[in-house]
């Protein structure tokens, strides 16, 4: 490989993609026995942070909220792979999977990732700006999304129990995919300066990363092709120990909901680490793009997947929430909507959002 094409990427960026994937077709399919299993969580580490570092060397090519998006995406796509297969595999037991783990990514992602980003970065910098535009703008069409989407079917009479029917899976489906298209257009073309990170003095700063040389297109390439295969390995292997998970989880006596929480976190670790180092480089609105970015991939394009392979997956499809987790969203709405309504933040605002996130990780465990 040209010297000039891998300049400026870490040697061990270019050797952890390639173990990570052999360690996942290694596993693949295998009873996992200690020592294998230690090295598919060796394996599922150190693609994380091989993944935050390419997604971070494709950012500064693109530019925010490109850069963003592009680690959103490549994300959610792999992730409705995985939740696909699982439920292709897993009967009825697996019925209500896509539900657990797409409620799982709006709660990581809107009080896990972003208490987090706003702890960490307020406690460097104090107090952070953001655009209140471009957060209620994605809040906005995230609460709709999630409304219609996992809160309606536990009221429609249709079909029996917290399900749609076939007609309005559909119509969820393409509604989901419509607002999520929509939310892109604003979010890249029309306006894309709400989007874009604030600087100290409240303006928008486009160049964020102006102390360093952008890369290459060759090396902001290859960057993309290894953040691929990082986020394979990562969802990947999150699926080969998925049965040792399962395992543990029912000889712990708890409820089965616990894997799709933990799938979630899993898949999640690159945009959590990518949104942790952007707040503490006082870019708080690059860590807002990634969670609630984040969050609308997951409900945007699951839905839609979830509705085309409904045709032929044999199995109950159950995604209405229960009365917990609806008060847990509300919740997660009006905390929401008062962090992001004067466009800055404090360590309170974060507090306040972990312990929403401390909440559900806790009834998960303890119904």
């Amino acid at each position: 490989m040209s010297r000039s094409v891998t300049q400026g990427l870490p040697r061990w960026t270019l050797v952890v993609p390639a173990l990570a994937f052999l360690d996942l077709v290694a596993s693949w399919h295998r009873d996992l026995g200690t020592v294998l299993l230690l090295l598919v969580c060796i394996g599922l580490g150190a693609a994380v942070f091989a993944a935050v570092h390419h997604a971070e060397v494709v950012a500064h090519k693109v530019g925010e909220p490109f850069g963003t998006l592009i680690l959103a995406l490549a994300v959610t796509v792999i992730e409705v792979a995985l939740i696909v297969t699982l439920m292709a595999s897993g009967g009825d037991k697996a019925a209500s999977l896509a539900r657990d783990t797409v409620f799982a990514a709006v709660m990581i992602t809107c009080n896990g990732i972003l208490g987090l980003a706003l702890v960490v970065g307020s406690l460097r910098h104090r107090v952070q700006t953001f655009r209140v535009q471009a957060s209620y703008s994605a809040l906005t069409v995230m609460t709709a999304l999630v409304t219609l989407s996992l809160v309606l079917p536990t009221f429609t009479t249709s079909a029996e129990g917290p399900r749609f029917s076939a007609a309005q899976l559909a119509f969820a489906g393409v509604t989901s995919l419509v607002l999520y298209g929509v939310f892109v257009f604003i979010q890249t073309i029309r306006h894309r300066d709400y989007f874009l990170p604030v600087g100290a003095n409240g303006d928008v700063d486009e160049d964020e990363d102006h102390h360093a040389d952008a890369p290459s297109g060759a090396t902001a390439l290859l960057s993309l092709g290894l953040l691929f295969v990082c986020l394979v390995s990562v969802v990947g292997l999150a699926k080969t120990v998925s049965p040792n998970l399962e395992h543990a989880v029912q000889s712990a006596g708890l409820p089965l909901s616990v894997v799709g929480v933990v799938i979630a976190l899993l898949v999640l670790l690159p945009e959590t680490i990518a949104a942790v180092r952007a707040a503490l480089r006082n870019r708080l609105q690059t860590s807002l793009n990634l969670a609630l970015g984040s969050a609308l991939a997951s409900i945007g394009l699951t839905i839609p997947a979830i509705a085309v392979a409904s045709i032929w997956l044999s199995g109950p499809l159950v995604l209405g929430l229960d009365g917990k987790e609806m008060v847990l969203f509300a919740l997660t709405v009006v905390t929401a909507i008062i962090t992001l309504s004067t466009g800055r933040a404090t360590l309170l605002q974060g507090a306040v959002h972990l312990a929403v996130f401390s909440a559900f990780l806790f009834l998960a465990v303890s119904p």
